[in-house]
């Protein structure tokens, strides 16, 4: 089995279980979901909590939350579980939203075990899998003390932030970044460092109490009951405690039927009901898990969840160049430097130099830019001088991989302890869709102007990708600043279209783009003939091929 995704961000809920026959597919609920949501609203009021409830006791266990990588690989594909494809069409609004999959069943029942089959059985490039035992609330100082004494009860729906799970899954709904707490097991506190996660194809949703909330069950697209023997349930927990947190077998069986198995028959066996699937035997009904993958597959078609860059191509033709656009004065210097730049003779060693210059013009245009505000200041001589100073709080750059990171060095020179965070995207080959596969940016963004770097642009669809992503970290549009050196009319168009509050500067713009979205006449492969790689066959702009401009 593969390792698990990076956002599963606590321990599986049980090993994986042991083989079992070949069993008959699933059990369907019977019902239509509305009908099945009317007739048992009342089951739900039921399964809130309630006043006074038992409090059961829980071993202090190691931590699982370990850092793992963002993906999954399968015998088919590498799948992404931390990145995104492009939630938003080519006027930058969003799309139809994500598949969203809830997992529910009793503890140890295969609830993760199953998920990671449909994940690969999907075959899909986007997956995000959550865990709801990330969501355990930060406990009271009271509370601390009868955790530590195995007094807590950690099976019941009051140990879990509910508020914080609807919340959560909203935003990977539409697609935008959230912030997923990890939980140590061994402290029963929050870690300090929450991970970074962004909606996907198809987001799954696993855990004990995963329909013991009205609103949390109206956000699943499709609800499925893992249900496995109370014993092999019971076996599982006797090999994941012992093995995994060093309990004893008297304490593992003590606290099953104590508190584990009470729980289970109050407040979670009474969901099976709500579910529009039942997968007896779990992770052993490959009939079942045939019948949810084959489901899944026809919602997402429905959905329609792609990109379309002809759409994006021949939606603003003709029209005259945005206002928000600003191109450096085309001087004879700036001239001189764009025909050695573009001139396929040059040297690498001048084109760099040269880049480099046009690199630190352009920041210094764009900086103009910026909110100043009147202020006073003494000179060495006792005078008052009437001047201008920055009005905001922060310069944070943000640079677009590969070749935004060569801008990078230009904005230091000139803005003294910047900020810089980097986006990786880069274009699916098979769909044409720009991906976001890496992503670092500084804490509290938000409050910054944000001067984001692209060498080249094109089309535009990664520039609008990034545009994207600084929005779902709140950054305001307007506090926004797009800088390449290079940008053909259709990129210019696409994004001010999208985002009509983005500052965009350049240096030069160029009417076209070739049938493959490569501007001409363009300026070659930036990255290659800058860093020195092999230049991709027929000198194609790197953007236009790596990230879509």
């Amino acid at each position: 089995m593969a390792a698990p995704p990076a956002s599963a961000d606590a321990a599986p809920s049980s090993p994986p279980p042991p083989a079992a026959p070949d069993a008959p597919g699933a059990c369907a609920g019977g019902q239509s979901e509305t009908a099945c949501e009317d007739r048992h609203a009342g089951s739900l009021d039921r399964l809130l909590p309630t006043v006074g409830t038992r409090r059961s006791p829980r071993k202090r266990t190691t931590s699982q939350c370990k850092s793992e990588p963002p993906l999954l690989r399968t015998s088919k594909r590498t799948i992404y579980t931390a990145g995104r494809p492009p939630w938003y069409n080519e006027h930058g609004t969003q799309s139809k939203e994500a598949f969203a999959i809830g997992l529910g069943g009793g503890s140890a029942s295969g609830k993760t075990t199953v998920a990671r089959m449909i994940i690969e059985a999907l075959d899909v490039p986007w997956v995000v899998l959550l865990s709801m035992d990330s969501f355990y609330k930060v406990l009271t100082q009271q509370q601390q003390e009868q955790a530590a004494h195995n007094d807590f009860n950690f099976d019941h729906p009051d140990a879990f932030d509910f508020d914080l799970i609807i919340s959560t899954l909203k935003k990977l709904k539409q697609g935008r970044s959230v912030q997923v707490p990890i939980y140590d097991f061994t402290t029963h506190s929050r870690k300090k460092d929450w991970k970074t996660l962004y909606g996907a194809n198809v987001i799954i949703f696993e855990g004990i109490m995963a329909f013991a909330d009205k609103t949390l069950l109206e956000l699943l697209d499709m609800r499925i009951f893992v249900d496995t023997d109370s014993d092999i349930r019971l076996v599982r927990r006797l090999r994941r405690d012992i093995s995994e947190r060093g309990r004893d077998i008297e304490g593992v069986i003590k606290q099953y039927h104590k508190f584990v198995k009470p729980a289970f028959d109050q407040y979670i066996q009474p969901t099976m009901r709500l579910a529009d699937i039942v997968v007896p035997r779990g992770s052993g009904n490959a009939v079942a898990i045939d019948l949810i993958v084959q489901h899944v597959h026809s919602q997402l078609e429905e959905r329609e969840l792609r990109w379309d860059m002809a759409a994006l191509a021949s939606a603003h033709q003709c029209h005259p160049l945005p206002q928000t656009l600003s191109v450096l004065k085309s001087t004879p210097q700036v001239r001189g430097m764009h025909t050695i730049i573009r001139d396929r003779e040059t040297s690498r060693d001048e084109f760099i130099f040269y880049s480099k210059r046009l690199m630190r013009l352009l920041i210094e245009h764009a900086l103009s830019f910026l909110p100043f505000q009147d202020c006073v200041v003494q000179t060495p001589q006792g005078q008052d001088y009437a001047g201008k100073c920055y009005a905001g709080k922060q310069i944070t750059g943000v640079s677009i991989l590969r070749a935004g990171e060569t801008m990078e060095p230009a904005l230091r020179a000139v803005c003294k302890d910047v900020r810089i965070g980097t986006i990786l995207i880069q274009t699916n080959q098979l769909t044409g869709e720009p991906e976001l596969h890496y992503l670092r940016l500084p804490k509290d963004i938000s409050d910054d102007h944000v001067i984001l770097m692209d060498c080249t642009v094109s089309t535009g669809a990664a520039a609008m990708m990034a545009v994207r992503v600084l929005l779902d970290h709140d950054v305001p549009e307007d506090k926004i600043f797009l800088l390449s050196l290079l940008m053909a009319e259709m990129g210019v168009h696409s994004v001010a279209y999208a985002f009509p509050r983005v500052r965009i500067i350049t240096t030069a713009v160029d009417k076209r783009v070739n049938d493959l979205f490569r501007i001409i006449p363009g300026i070659g492969n930036f990255g290659d003939r800058y860093f020195g790689t092999d230049a991709v066959p027929d000198g194609s702009d790197e953007e236009e091929v790596a990230s879509t401009g």
